[in-house]
Order: C-alpha cells, then structure tokens, then sequence
C-alpha cells in the first residue's frame, strides 16, 4: 500500500503502547483511524491526538476475544468511516508462568486475547479487504512468535500461533490472487505498558488464590526491568510497521539483535538436538 493518504485504518489495542503509537503514525501519514481498546479514557484521549492531527477518528470499546464485539467493530468502521484499508491485529496480554503452573484462566485470557483476537480480527476483516482486493492486514506477533523462552509457555504459544495463522494467511492470500497485502510484527521489549497488562484481565478469569513460583516472580522482574530499558521506543516500531506496509514486506523483526536466537532455533531443529535456552545465548 503506497498511498494511505484517506485510507483507513483499524488499531486493536490502540489507545496505548505499541497500538497508540501505530495509531498516531498513520494518522500523520493522513489515514483516518479507528481503535479499539478495552480501557474508556485512554481511548477517549487517544482519539483526541488523532483527531488533533487532522484526521477522522473513531474509538471502540471492544473486547477482541469476542467475535461479536469485533464484528460490530467492523461494521461501525465501515458505517461511520466509509470503509477499511490497513488492520492492525494488535492487542496482547503477557501472564507468566511455568509449563505446568499457568491455570486454565490464564490460558483462556492469554489465548482469548492474543491469538482469538487476530482470528476476530481477520474474520471480521479479511473479507472485506479481499472483496474490494485492496488492503493490508498486520498481525502483532513477538520475538517469542520465533523463540521460545522460559518462563512464559502460555504466551509463547499463542504468540507462535499468531505467526503460522499470519504464514498461513500470506499463502491463502497469493492461492487466491489476492492484491490484499500482510505482515507479521516481532518486536522484543519495548517500554510500553504490556507488563501491567494484568489491570486488564476479566474478573470471570482471575486467579483468586493462585500461588506464583519463585521462578515465575523472577521472571515478572525480569521482564518488567527489560521492558522498562527497551532501546526501541513505541514509536520506532510504528515508524518499522508503516514501512512495512508501504514496502509490503512480511516478516518485520524490529530487534537486529535477536536474530542469533532465532537462528540458533533453525539450527537446533535441522541438527535434532535439544533447544538452547534463547535467553542465555
């Protein structure tokens, strides 16, 4: 997609972090924006600096892992908007956890988020992208989509997911000739708001009573710590997103540095060995 100028775009997880600074990238670039989010007053204060920025935009209260709240998301874009260019599948949530310790709401939340939301997102979306044969669809993924470090097996998994649905569909868009355009986005830490994401679980999915590991807790800090001192901002990542968009390019690994992991992974699987540990690589 070369000219987004009018176009418009859809932003899940948009009012914050990554998806706020998506949202604001391509409203620069003259794209009217909508975003869907679960948290009222930071949706209400993102569509004001869209808004500020001079383009039409909308927000959407909108739980992604209900395919009906991301169906009326859809139809009101197109009602209110005219139409719909460029989705961004983005919202995502990280509970940590042992193999054996995240509980059955963990993996209800965890995969009901990031990875029913992108098959919400792409239900909801695709057809009509694929009907009027023009548009790109961007998939937020992780680094841990690619690898798989200790400590977080629930997000891995929906996170792996994401990237073979996001593979799956690039294939199904060239079987069918389709001009529609997708990516798939693997950051690693970046300081955004993604380690409090727990202020966002539903309260039918809390872990009333659920003792953490040591080992758990030290990969909360871990993780918070390497949030907190991402060299990449929210906003060098957007500014990655839209060239990839524009470039129409698949795969956009935004950290240089985790490619070794990655090819360790490659490498350990052709030689039939056990996998490394991507962390301490």
């Amino acid at each position: 997609m070369k000219n987004l100028q009018g176009k418009v775009a859809v932003v899940t997880g948009g009012a914050s972090g990554l998806g706020r600074a998506m949202a604001l990238a391509f409203a620069r670039k003259g794209m009217q924006v909508a975003i869907a989010d679960l948290e009222t007053a930071k949706i209400e204060a993102t569509v004001a600096e869209l808004q500020a920025l001079g383009v039409r935009a909308l927000g959407a209260r909108t739980d992604v892992s209900s395919g009906e709240e991301v169906d009326a998301l859809a139809e009101r874009v197109v009602m209110e908007l005219g139409g719909v260019h460029l989705v961004c599948n983005n919202a995502g949530v990280v509970p940590l956890g042992l193999a054996w310790e995240s509980t059955v709401a963990d993996w209800q939340w965890i995969l009901g988020v990031n990875l029913w939301g992108v098959i919400n997102g792409l239900r909801a979306f695709a057809p009509r992208l694929i009907a009027q044969d023009e548009g790109h669809i961007v998939n937020t993924a992780s680094v841990a989509g690619l690898i798989n470090p200790p400590g977080s097996a629930a997000y891995n998994v929906s996170k792996h997911a994401v990237v073979s649905l996001t593979e799956t569909l690039y294939h199904d868009l060239a079987l069918r000739k389709s001009r529609v355009g997708c990516s798939v986005l693997c950051p690693a830490y970046v300081p955004t708001g993604i380690a409090d994401s727990e202020r966002n679980r539903p309260g039918a999915l809390a872990n009333a009573g659920a003792q953490k590991s040591a080992e758990t807790l030290a990969t909360e800090r871990m993780l918070r710590k390497a949030v907190n001192s991402g060299k990449l901002s929210a906003d060098d990542v957007a500014a990655a997103v839209l060239a990839a968009v524009e470039d129409e390019r698949f795969y956009i690994l935004t950290h240089a540095r985790i490619k070794g992991a990655i090819q360790a992974r490659m490498d350990d699987i052709l030689a039939e060995r056990a996998p490394r540990n991507p962390l301490a690589l």
